[in-house]
């Protein structure tokens, strides 16, 4: 049985260590958003809720990496999560995680399972 897919972004959306594309989960609730960024040529998704305090990471919308875009960060609390795991490595959830998404590119698309 295939998986279901929705379509979230064009790859060329996507640029290296840039703007995240943000994108609906109303599987997950009603105000519910998650994110796609690119690292390494991969895309990485997460739901958008930091660890510590479920609230957004992003404080400009699509802005999850920090100035060294080495991280991502929430701008809030200042969590630093890695981008391939979605481990906080500082901040005042370290050792907690965001929560993964499963994304697929194709045909020069980004798509979620869900």
């Amino acid at each position: 049985m295939a998986k279901e897919q929705r379509l979230i972004c064009s790859s060329t959306e996507l640029a290296e260590r840039e703007i995240g594309v943000r994108f609906l989960l109303p599987e997950l609730g009603e105000r519910v958003t998650g994110f796609v960024v690119r690292l390494y040529g991969k895309p990485y998704a997460y739901v958008n809720r930091c660890a510590h305090i479920p609230i957004e990471l992003d404080w400009e919308e699509g802005r999850f990496f920090d100035l060294a875009r080495t991280y991502l960060l929430c701008a809030s609390h200042g969590a630093h999560y890695e981008v391939d795991s979605g481990r906080c490595v500082m901040g005042p959830c370290k050792g907690e995680s965001l929560q993964p998404l499963v994304v697929v590119e194709r045909d020069g698309n980004i798509y979620l399972n869900l």
